[in-house]
């Protein structure tokens, strides 16, 4: 693949100075180990939106199955467990 577009970014001189080494000890282009970067973190963004597109499928289907908590029963039950360890913590507190 041709390589002609430029990617200019700012950063502490030392870090630039570390990684300059640490790609030098290795023996490799910084440019490589950066294009490598930016390929694995595309890759890894594009698997966790595909993650996320099947929580909300799954979720979808459970909720047209039935298997959905009303919002004012999740609220409830965190409204009490909110209150118990407020609670506790009050009375440890004496």
């Amino acid at each position: 693949m041709a390589k002609e577009a430029v990617f200019t970014m700012k950063l502490e001189p030392e870090l630039r100075d570390a990684f300059m080494a640490a790609a030098k000890a290795g023996d490799r282009p910084a440019s490589q180990i950066v294009r490598e970067f930016m390929r694995d973190y595309v890759r890894q963004d594009r698997e966790y939106v595909k993650f996320l597109q099947k929580k909300v499928e799954v979720a979808q289907r459970e909720i047209e199955a039935g298997l959905g908590i009303p919002d004012e029963d999740v609220e409830a039950a965190f409204a009490a467990r909110r209150q118990a360890i407020l609670g506790t913590s009050r009375e440890a507190a004496e």
